[in-house]
């Protein structure tokens, strides 16, 4: 039986890049047989995220979120990082044998650099925290992806530098990349990769006016309705592709490409978007509502999930700490 293992980090309102590119994927791999581990990465939030009440009232909607999107606790663990220790203390077996080359080389790290996120030791040492969380529970899938690639393959390198040093202690992990091809088809508002961290995203349950007035922000040129246009060279068809149908992504294509009278403008098409997109989350949205007016119920499950993830978490620091010499 294997064990399936994903997190995702706490740093702000989850956007359609998340639910489409992970989210969807997690709760639709819970038919599967096999363990699920799914945590809040509260720890690696903390390389961004230094509010304290900030920092709580995003793991709770992140709890939320994952619920109302169809996460079914009775199927998995879905648990808070900072309520696994263990993971800490295999964060600082697995640095020991890891050279500072592999961390320089860490794609995630130089691009937040690039664009002007503060470096810390924390940002620094973040791939060795993320191997940790994998290799903690026997992970045998990670969903990942492709910008997540080179975290699994690090993760990898890891592992085989302390079996290399102390035998057969973690178990390698292997990642899967199913979503990889819908994370790329999820841009932003300014055309680029949706990112929290670059605020060109739009939070899954966002509705009504504050929704269209954030798909007013969708970046266009200033040419007219009855000017054709290639709708390939239009992000914001990419956005309606992940909300309309087949049918009427094609028609609204071939109005745009025709253009001529009648031909809709940018507006009509950001104004359908954003209905659309009301739409689909609308079922979740009152699943939402109703977890926020009980949030001792949201603990519970992570509570419950906590336990079930240090269980297997202390047997393999347990593991790892004999075969080095620390018990």
């Amino acid at each position: 039986m294997k064990t399936y293992l994903s997190g995702i980090q706490p740093s702000g309102l989850l956007h359609i890049g998340n639910y489409f590119g992970a989210i969807r994927q997690h709760v639709a791999l819970l038919d599967e047989p096999g363990e699920h581990f799914y945590f809040i990465a509260d720890y690696h939030a903390l390389t961004t995220v230094q509010d304290a009440a900030r920092l709580r009232e995003l793991v709770f909607e992140t709890a939320v979120t994952y619920l109302a999107l169809g996460l079914d606790p009775a199927k998995c663990a879905l648990f808070r990082q900072s309520d696994v220790p263990e993971v800490q203390e295999i964060t600082w077996l697995l640095s020991t044998v890891t050279g500072m080359g592999l961390l320089e080389r860490a794609h995630s790290y130089k691009d937040k650099l690039a664009n002007g996120i503060k470096p810390s030791v924390g940002l620094f040492t973040y791939p060795i925290l993320m191997a940790a969380d994998i290799l903690a529970y026997d992970s045998d899938v990670v969903p990942v992806g492709k910008d997540q690639v080179q975290h699994v393959e690090m993760t990898q390198d890891m592992a085989g530098y302390f079996n290399g040093a102390y035998g057969e202690v973690f178990r390698r992990p292997e990642m899967r990349l199913e979503q990889a091809e819908a994370m790329q088809k999820v841009p932003g508002l300014d055309g680029q990769k949706m990112s929290k961290s670059y605020g060109n995203d739009v939070w899954i349950f966002e509705s009504g006016k504050k929704l269209k007035k954030r798909m007013g922000k969708i970046v266009t040129d200033s040419r007219p309705p009855e000017e054709p246009k290639a709708p390939e060279e239009l992000s914001l068809f990419d956005l309606m592709a992940l909300f309309v149908d087949a049918a009427e992504l094609a028609d609204w294509k071939e109005r745009v490409r025709k253009g001529g009278e009648g031909a809709p403008g940018y507006g009509h098409l950001k104004g359908r978007i954003a209905e659309a997109m009301d739409a689909t989350f609308a079922d979740a949205r009152a699943r939402r509502e109703e977890l926020v007016a009980h949030p001792e119920r949201v603990e519970d499950v992570l509570q419950q999930g906590a336990a079930t993830a240090r269980a297997r978490a202390r047997a393999v620091r347990d593991r790892a700490y004999v075969a080095c010499g620390l018990r």
